[in-house]
């Protein structure tokens, strides 16, 4: 049996994988592993419960996801406030405001609805480390906490959720939005509920799609995994910019008044140099993963900015952020983390930073995106194949080698073993479509035919 845990919490499809018996586990275990930190040794010496925020995006299956865990919450005496529908970055910025022990967030993502997840966040609002996860998965075997009386949990909405996370956000800008007219695509997820809201209380003017969840249709043809609808909008209102969140708003993925994508790696150049120019990108430096555009590397070393890349996943950009006291770093898929204001990927803040930078030099969107060149990506999901066998083998290093050689400084290769499937992601930048296009599938035909299983 492989790990339970993958890249972002426990994801499977809802009431098949995700059954309501490994909610209530997971959570009685996380109760175990959760609750050993300082914060909560001083609330047992004082007589108080440890607390836990239970947050969700709108699938329907979340709600029997958020009662199995919060059952299993207040069994092991740990005391519940339901967030109810809120954003994944806004759990993440309330356990950290409220300072309860940990929090729990319900959600997929940007997976289609009959899909759902559950992920943690520690004390201060923090994703866990793989380490930590690694002893909640233990901990499902293991013994629960099993108060009675007066030591069990409590339940309670937490009725001023939404309003303490739009404060914040506000609270970040030093521009108003006057002026700007925006779509929000808010991929009929969890951000329908305050995305609009707080860019209109910014000043912006504001056009809505993908605002009517119903617990089936989350992502359903919308948002930042369906653009098409949003470049529609923006250049039907002739509106400046368009933001495309995901289901749990953790994504923020753009486009210009023209209806061109703005993606990740733009946005981080984009708000890269805007920090730079104020005096706020910590000593210069931007995280990025190794799947970000050679074109960011480019332009941010033409203007004075070290890139560090990390391997895919938002967990690990924040690792290096907090490793090394950075202010920014992110994915080319839209999560982008603004260390100051937020201790996970946030779209709506990014949505608004983005917004605040054209407000503050009175620049459109496609100009601040010429910072930088987006170089042609091809990539390839070789699957069938042993991947376990990708490192170190003779055969396709060299492979790899012959064709950077060829590439040179005008492209580069990536070479990635999925961490959950068969699979080996053939990933070529060039400074033509073709030839990247000629190279993934040279590449891509040496794995199979080296690595098959």
């Amino acid at each position: 049996m492989g790990r339970l845990f993958g890249t972002d919490g426990v994801r499977g499809l809802a009431n098949g994988d995700l059954t309501v018996e490994l909610a209530l586990g997971l959570s009685q275990a996380a109760a175990v592993v959760l609750t050993q930190g300082r914060h909560a040794d001083e609330l047992r010496a004082q007589g108080k419960r440890p607390t836990a925020i239970v947050a969700r995006d709108p699938r329907v299956s979340g709600q029997f996801l958020t009662a199995a865990v919060s059952a299993g919450l207040a069994s092991s005496g740990i005391d519940v406030l339901d967030a109810g529908v809120i954003p994944t970055p806004a759990a993440a910025f309330l356990v950290g405001d409220i300072r309860a022990d940990f929090g729990v967030m319900i959600s997929a993502s940007h997976n289609p609805a009959p899909d759902n997840g559950i992920k943690f966040f520690s004390f201060g609002g923090t994703k866990l480390p793989d380490a930590v996860e690694d002893r909640i998965e233990l901990a499902l075997a293991g013994d629960k906490l099993a108060p009675t009386g007066e030591g069990v949990g409590r339940i309670r909405r937490f009725a001023d959720a939404e309003d303490r996370y739009l404060l914040h956000l506000l609270a970040t800008l030093d521009v108003s939005l006057e002026g700007l007219h925006v779509v929000i695509d808010c991929a009929h997820g969890a951000a329908a509920g305050i995305s609009p809201q707080v860019f209109a209380d910014a000043g912006a003017r504001v056009t809505v799609i993908g605002s009517d969840p119903d617990g089936l249709n989350i992502n359903e043809g919308v948002g930042s995994t369906h653009l098409g609808p949003l470049q529609a909008a923006v250049v039907e209102h002739g509106a400046d910019l368009g933001i495309a969140h995901d289901g749990d708003a953790d994504r923020c993925l753009a486009v210009d008044a023209q209806g061109r994508l703005i993606d990740g790696d733009q946005i981080m150049a984009i708000l890269a140099l805007s920090l730079k120019n104020r005096g706020r990108l910590t000593d210069n430096t931007l995280v990025a993963t190794v799947m970000s555009n050679l074109g960011l590397k480019r332009a941010m070393a033409e203007h004075g900015v070290t890139l560090i890349e990390t391997k895919v996943g938002d967990r690990y950009v924040l690792e290096a952020l907090a490793e090394h006291g950075l202010a920014l770093g992110g994915e080319q898929s839209g999560h982008i983390i603004f260390s100051e204001h937020a201790t996970t990927g946030d779209g709506i803040l990014t949505g608004l930073q983005l917004a605040a930078e054209m407000a503050r030099t009175g620049r459109t969107l496609a100009e601040l995106a010429d910072v930088m060149t987006v170089f042609p990506q091809v990539l390839i999901n070789v699957r069938g194949v042993d991947r376990t066998a990708l490192e170190g083998h003779p055969v396709v290093a060299a492979a790899v080698a012959a064709e950077e050689a060829a590439l040179g400084d005008s492209g580069r290769v990536l070479l990635r073993a999925s961490g959950t499937e068969q699979m080996v992601r053939v990933m070529v930048e060039a400074a033509h479509q073709a030839t990247a296009e000629e190279v993934a599938e040279r590449l891509a035909a040496i794995v199979r035919e080296h690595l098959a299983v």
